[in-house]
Parts: structure tokens; sequence; C-alpha cells
């Protein structure tokens, strides 16, 4: 049987949150720390620049509910494995839960599906996303996709890099399940005789699933609510015209309004922390903020590659690149939804951007 094996409290505050083991709190690999009665806190450590990814694990009757999986790689199946067979009691996985589609979240979805023969829970719109991302794998860049990032402002070098990472998103996702258990905003799931609400929210992903227990007063929030980094919210080639930030923001108020501001939140990356209302405004107000600048820097015209010093405070270069692009095109495309720019293509097919001057409020 798994040890009722506890953090230590070392309550914390830092920019209006509340850590209450403390920010830099985290369980070793294969010893999980109980958060509330039958919840516990386990982290898989990536190799990548978010260099984890916090797991829960909830006592499910004779067996365990997960949320979220790890990537697939040799380190993380061995930690399972290590977990199943100590702490886990080799008690089965009854049922795998995942967030959303992103390869740290689903990543051993699949894997854990097959080895228990059970299923996999997750919203409609993030399953049949991760199915085509993953089927991307050792094709060649879509046309499509290559007039995509040229309209941004790529040049001939940057093309080229896109060309040769494409349909890396499926290299640490292991074969996905074929069918699912579908959640449903606001529905409601019986785990370990808790009650715990489904809970959708937009726009870092088509339908990000966070799961509410009332009677536990916890919300494990997945990247829909981080403590101190945000969220990348992004314009893809999928969809070149979509208005992400908007779902983004009107999720951010919408569960800010949903929510009790005593609940203590479990993000996917980070510590667990007390301030989701003062969290969520943040966020808001962080994007209305970048808004205004880039709104700013648009006085003349510029390419979405010229747009990154009004957004960033770092210089973007390499892997940074796409997931800056798709940042930066995600706000234009705010901007340019609420007719507060204008967007003319050039005869090389690169979009060039410029502000109206008649508007001054991103309220």
């Amino acid at each position: 049987m798994h040890p009722n094996s506890q953090l230590p409290q070392k309550p914390e505050t830092f920019r209006g949150l509340n850590y209450p083991f403390g920010r830099r709190a985290a369980p070793a690999p294969t010893e999980p720390v109980q958060i509330a009665p039958g919840v516990y806190w386990a982290r898989f450590p990536m190799p990548m620049a978010l260099d984890h990814i916090n797991i829960w694990l909830l006592e499910d009757g004779d067996g365990w509910t997960v949320v979220d999986t790890c990537l697939d790689f040799a380190g993380s199946r061995e930690q399972w494995q290590q977990l199943f067979q100590g702490f886990m009691g080799n008690k089965p996985v009854k049922r795998v839960i995942c967030t959303h589609l992103h390869p740290d979240h689903v990543g051993l979805a699949g894997w854990l599906v097959e080895r228990f023969n059970t299923e996999l829970w997750m919203t409609r719109s993030e399953f049949l996303m991760c199915h085509a991302m993953v089927d991307d794998t050792g094709r060649e860049a879509p046309k499509v996709a290559l007039n995509f990032y040229q309209g941004a402002g790529y040049d001939e070098q940057q093309l080229q890099r896109y060309r040769d990472k494409f349909g890396n998103f499926g290299r640490y996702v292991a074969p996905l399940p074929e069918s699912l258990r579908r959640l449903v905003d606001r529905e409601t799931l019986d785990i370990g005789g808790n009650y715990w609400q489904v809970i959708v929210g937009s726009g870092h992903s088509p339908e990000h699933a966070c799961l509410y227990c009332p009677a536990l007063k916890l919300l494990i929030s997945g990247d829909q609510i981080l403590p101190r980094i945000t969220s990348n919210v992004s314009v893809f080639p999928t969809e070149p015209n979509g208005n992400p930030l908007q779902e983004w923001l009107a999720s951010c108020i919408r569960i800010r309004a949903l929510l009790p501001d005593d609940l203590l939140v479990l993000p996917s990356h980070e510590a667990p922390f007390y301030g989701i209302a003062t969290r969520l405004t943040q966020l808001i107000e962080l994007h209305h903020r970048d808004l205004q600048a880039l709104y700013q820097h648009l006085q003349e015209p510029r390419r979405a590659v010229d747009c990154f010093p009004a957004l960033f405070k770092r210089t973007i270069k390499g892997d940074d690149l796409g997931m800056a692009t798709g940042e930066t095109l995600a706000h234009l495309n705010y901007l340019l939804h609420s007719h507060q720019i204008l967007r003319e293509q050039d005869a090389q097919g690169v979009y060039w951007y410029r502000q109206l001057p008649q508007y001054d409020s991103f309220d």
C-alpha cells in the first residue's frame, strides 16, 4: 500500500498568490504526496525547457483514476512502472483522463489504456485534433502551412526549419485509442465517492477540460490556469483566421465568475496555489496590455515577425520561433476581428498589419 505522505506546509505568498507548500515544492519522482483525501500529486521530469509535468492520482474504489500522463519516452514509462508496483499498490488504473491534447498530457494515454484495458476520457475536440496532429508524423509539410508562415514573414531558412520539424508532434505520443469516453462541459463524475465537475475552457487548446471538486475545494486546472507562466495561445495553419485569444479571454472571464475563490488550484506545471480569481485577472490584464502594446507598435505597417518586440522581452530564435509566431498571430487576429487594425498582402504573399487610429481601448 502507498504511504500517506504529505508535503510540509511552507506557505509562501508571491505576486498575489498563496502557495501552501511553497513555490518550489515538488514530490520526489516515485513518491507522490497527498494533497487532499484520495488526491495525490506526482511529478514527472521531461527532457525539454518546460522540464516537468504534474500528474494527479485519484483513489477510485479498488483502483485509480489518472489525470494526464506525461510524454512517451523511456524515462516516463519506467517511472510509471515504479509507481504501479510501489505507491499505487498494483491496483488497476480504471480510467485515464487527459485535460487536453498536448503531448506532455496525452503522450502515454494510449499505453495506459491498453495496459489496463480501460477508457480514455477527453473532450471530443481535443481527441480528434490530437489524432489529426499525430497522423501528420512522417508527412511533408503541406503547401498551405508553408504559405501561412511565408505570410508571417519567414525567410527561406526559417521555412526550411519548419519543413524539417514538421510532424514532430507525434514523436512522444504512444498510439492513441480509436475511441474515447467523451467529457462534456459541466457534466459530473463520481471519482472515489467525490463529485467532480468538468469545466471546459478554450484558447490554449480547442476544448480543455478542468476538474472541479466542491467537497475537497480543489480544481485540477491543467494548462488552463498556471501560477507563473502564461499558457501559449496560438493561431496555426489549420485555422489561419481563427481568434483563439478571444476564446481564451472569454474562458478566463467565465471561469472566474463560475468558481469560488477559496479553491486550491492544482496546475500541470509548478506548485499548487490559492488565488484563482487573482490569477485569472492577471492573465486577462496581461493580454490586454499586450494588445495595447501591439496596437501601438503598428503605427507603421509590419509583418508578424516584426511584432515580436511588442510582445516578448527576449530575442526570438531557434525553437522559440514557432510558438512566438502563433502567439503573435493570435494577438493580431484579435485586433483584426475587432476591426482595430488592417491587414494587406503584398505580391510575395506576405501580410502587413497597421493600426486604425480611431481605436485606443482594449477593455
